[in-house]
C-alpha cells in the first residue's frame, strides 16, 4: 500500500489535555531556584563577616552554613525540576516511531 503525501500521523491520536500543570510546575521550580540563590547569598554573607541579612536567624557560623547548604540544595533541585518540566513541555506529541522503521525518501 502506498502512503500518500497528505498523510498526517498526528491525526491518529486524540489531543491531550492542556499543559498548564507543567507550566505552573516550571514557574514554581524557578521560584525555588531563586529562593535558593537568596538563601545561599545570605549564608555566604554571614560567613564572610558581613552583618546578618536575616536577623537572628543566621547569627552563628553553624546557622550560616546550614543556610548556605539549604540554599544550594534548593538551587540544584529547582534547576533540575525546571529542566525536567521544560523538557516535557517541548516533547513532541507525534507518534513514537523508530527512525529506522520510516521509509527512506531521497
Amino acid at each position: 500500500m502506498k502512503i500518500t503525501d497528505g498523510f498526517d500521523a498526528r491525526r491518529l491520536r486524540p489531543r491531550g489535555p492542556g499543559n498548564w500543570r507543567l507550566r505552573l510546575a516550571a514557574v514554581m521550580a524557578a521560584l525555588f531556584a531563586a529562593f535558593g540563590i537568596l538563601l545561599s547569598m545570605a549564608g555566604t554573607a554571614t560567613l564572610l563577616g558581613r552583618p546578618p541579612a536575616l536577623g537572628p536567624l543566621n547569627d552563628s557560623t553553624g546557622a550560616a552554613v546550614v543556610l548556605l547548604v539549604l540554599g544550594l540544595v534548593l538551587l540544584w533541585g529547582g534547576i533540575a525540576a525546571w529542566r525536567m518540566c521544560r523538557r516535557r513541555l517541548r516533547r513532541p506529541s507525534d507518534l513514537s516511531l523508530s527512525p529506522h522503521l520510516m521509509k527512506k525518501r531521497d
